[in-house]
């Protein structure tokens, strides 16, 4: 999209054009470190095996593991794994409206010629 050697438009001229910061351009993003990578390896594997661990129950795993870590870390690094936790969502139980209800056949009926002592 950008032609650093573009003879007639200058680089910050293409940037305006397109709209864009040229620090985007310049930005080279960093890769992750190897102790990162590590701590994703133990989050992907222990996820596997329960993804009902949220936050707090990994941060309390990998610390068990004698890993010196806090839940923020760990909060982004299910951001960038895009690890979500299974749990019950809410409205669950509502019932659906458009459902038919049956009455409920083995209850006694009140006006019942049978009398329950």
């Amino acid at each position: 999209m950008i032609e650093p050697d573009n003879s007639s438009k200058s680089i910050r001229q293409q940037c305006e054009l397109l709209d864009i910061n040229r620090s985007t351009l310049y930005y080279t993003p960093m890769g992750y470190d190897e102790y990162t990578i590590k701590l994703m390896h133990l989050i992907d594997d222990q996820f596997t095996k329960t993804p009902f661990y949220g936050v707090p129950r990994m941060t309390a795993y990998l610390q068990r593991l004698g890993h010196q870590i806090n839940h923020k870390r760990i909060e982004r690094l299910y951001q960038i794994m895009g690890l979500a936790t299974i749990y019950p969502k809410k409205n669950l139980s509502k019932r659906n409206p458009e459902h038919k209800i049956y009455p409920y056949l083995l209850a006694p009926h009140r006006n019942s010629w049978v009398k329950i002592c």
